[in-house]
């Protein structure tokens, strides 16, 4: 399969997409709750009791190809394949004492494990992988958020929100002030996208759920401590959140001030647009005990060894970046879209907390089953290209390596991804629940794996099951 030849494939699903928008008007929603049909809604919770938001088990069997390997280090996929089983089981549950307070907990547990040990790839194959956390972490369950949330209506507006994960089913003021605090994961209020957005249900690809040039701040299973304050609107919102950085890169344990290492990010969310269109604007600074490239480079040549960029760390080192996220309805009340992902950072410090990655593109389009008879049921396929910084490259090439990434040598390319999944759902009982349950056959072909033009190309075949309270 050439690149090409997936570009006029991802294309033409893209202008299939189009074809079929004049069909439907349009359901606008908000960049930050999930509307439902109400003539009159009170602002507060449906319950003051606690209860149980949401829960969820994921299945994703994947099988990796076989590759052109002339040369591999620890960290380079296998060069005869794998096939690894992952599995995720979640519980999700909230209390809303008083109409502007509501506290939430999850409890997740992650078994299995990613193929090639989940390295190999900046743009790694399993989203759930990231939940594994740490070579060595117990396979128990963890808690994963533990958050309260405050909110301070601005108007008489209310609008009403379905119940879902970490999300509780009631009223609320259409234009508020925001406060959350507590662990959480920083892509729970940043870089979200209606049609790639979560791995559970959309595409499996890294790159493709997430703006992976954004180096945001979590521990090895995705989650961090920290503060987000927010302007809520049905027009634009405001974010702004500070996180705890972990100790090391790609550690487990986070720092035990933000005042020694922190990640802050800002992101405008511009909704209401005449074409439908949702743009979210981000930028990040991330402040940690980080190595610098070029450093590493020439303490290794002055001694005639390997470089390493760990060995460089050093407190207070910065790395910053910007990203653009849109987001298209198209067609079916806003269930056939199409999105697109830029991402860039300096790229002169170390890669530290997702993944390597310094520049990102990617796009893509999702197409509703109701084109063919079965209405619940997604197509999607999507593109990304990653590319590293000249320092990072560089880096590389000598021989240095990253937590994901490094082949003990280079011939540089960037990574280049193709994705494609069908989802079946189905509904089960209609009464109580409802429990849904989908089930995902996912393609996925790599070209220049580790950003290394010698090793690939690469294919996966995988299957998701996943079922959702």
């Amino acid at each position: 399969m050439t690149w090409s030849f997936a570009v006029r494939w991802c294309l033409a699903l893209c202008a299939l997409c189009v074809s079929a928008a004049p069909r439907v008007t349009l359901a606008q929603s908000t960049p930050d709750q999930v509307p439902v049909a109400a003539a009159e809604t009170e602002l507060g919770p449906e319950s003051r009791l606690p209860q149980l938001v949401g829960a969820q088990y994921t299945f994703i069997l994947q099988n990796q190809s076989s590759l052109l390997s002339p040369y591999a280090s620890r960290l380079s996929l296998e060069p005869n394949g794998d096939t690894q089983p992952t599995n995720t089981l979640g519980i999700y549950l909230g209390w809303a004492p008083l109409n502007w307070l509501q506290g939430y907990l999850d409890v997740e547990k992650f078994m299995g494990a990613g193929v090639s040990n989940a390295t190999g790839l900046a743009g790694l194959t399993n989203g759930d992988v990231v939940r594994e956390g740490a070579a060595g972490l117990k396979k128990e369950f963890y808690i994963a958020r533990d958050f309260l949330r405050f909110m301070w209506p601005l108007g008489d507006s209310v609008s009403a929100v379905e119940r879902a994960k970490d999300q509780i089913g009631g009223g609320e003021a259409e234009r508020r002030l925001e406060l959350k605090v507590g662990r959480m994961a920083v892509n729970d209020d940043f870089d979200q996208n209606r049609y790639a957005g979560d791995p559970r249900t959309e595409f499996l690809n890294w790159s493709l759920w997430a703006n992976t040039a954004w180096d945001y701040a979590a521990n090895t299973r995705g989650y961090t401590d920290g503060v987000v304050v927010g302007y809520i609107s049905p027009a634009w919102s405001l974010k702004y959140g500070i996180y705890k950085m972990p100790v090391m890169a790609n550690g487990q344990q986070l720092v035990n001030s933000l005042a020694r290492a922190s990640g802050e990010n800002l992101q405008l969310t511009v909704s209401e647009l005449p074409t439908g269109t949702i743009v979210r604007v981000l930028a990040y600074l991330n402040i940690a005990s980080m190595g610098i490239y070029r450093q590493a480079l020439a303490i290794a040549a002055a001694d005639g060894t390997v470089p390493s960029i760990v060995a460089d760390d050093r407190p207070g080192r910065q790395k910053h970046g910007f990203g653009l996220n849109l987001e298209q309805p198209l067609a079916d009340g806003g269930d056939t879209g199409a999105f697109v992902r830029w991402g860039w950072n300096d790229g002169h410090t170390e890669s530290f907390a997702f993944t390597q990655v310094d520049e990102l593109l990617s796009f893509g389009a999702q197409l509703a089953g109701t084109h063919w008879g079965r209405p619940d049921d997604r197509f999607g396929l999507a593109m990304a290209s990653e590319a590293l910084g000249t320092p990072q490259e560089q880096y590389l090439a000598a021989g240095g390596l990253g937590f994901l990434v490094g082949d003990g040598h280079l011939n540089y390319g960037h990574e280049q991804i193709l994705e494609a999944y069908y989802r079946f759902e189905h509904i089960w009982p209609e009464r109580p629940g409802p429990i849904h349950w989908q089930l995902s056959p996912d393609f996925q072909y790599i070209q220049n794996p580790g950003y290394n033009r010698d090793r690939g190309p690469v294919h996966f075949w995988g299957v998701r099951l996943h079922l959702e309270y």
